[in-house]
């Protein structure tokens, strides 16, 4: 099993989920958050560079502009962290659940 994606990263992979510029990702991770994730331009160019470098994502520039968009890796990683993280949610639901059934 591969390591957990920080939170950036999940987000920055959902928001790639359709070809985007930086800010555009920046802007979709704060719409899908309502705010609470921030990404600062260093983070977000920090981990798309990193990104690329495992071969989740591809860079290509449109109109003077570079647009990221998940590689077929990028996508299986995301898969795989949302699989991650539904098992994690449930687990918790289920202890949550059982605990108040039985107090």
């Amino acid at each position: 099993m591969s390591q957990p994606l920080t939170e950036a990263v999940f987000y920055i992979l959902v928001a790639l989920t359709e070809p985007l510029h930086g800010y555009g990702i920046m802007l979709k991770v704060s719409d899908m958050t309502h705010g609470r994730v921030s990404l600062a331009a260093g983070t977000l160019y920090g981990a798309l560079s990193a990104l690329a470098n495992k071969g989740w994502l591809d860079v290509d520039v449109v109109d003077d502009q570079k647009r990221y968009r998940l590689t077929d890796a990028g996508l299986a990683a995301l898969r795989d962290e949302q699989e991650r993280l539904t098992e994690l949610a449930a687990h918790g639901r289920a202890a949550l659940t059982e605990r108040t059934t039985h107090v």
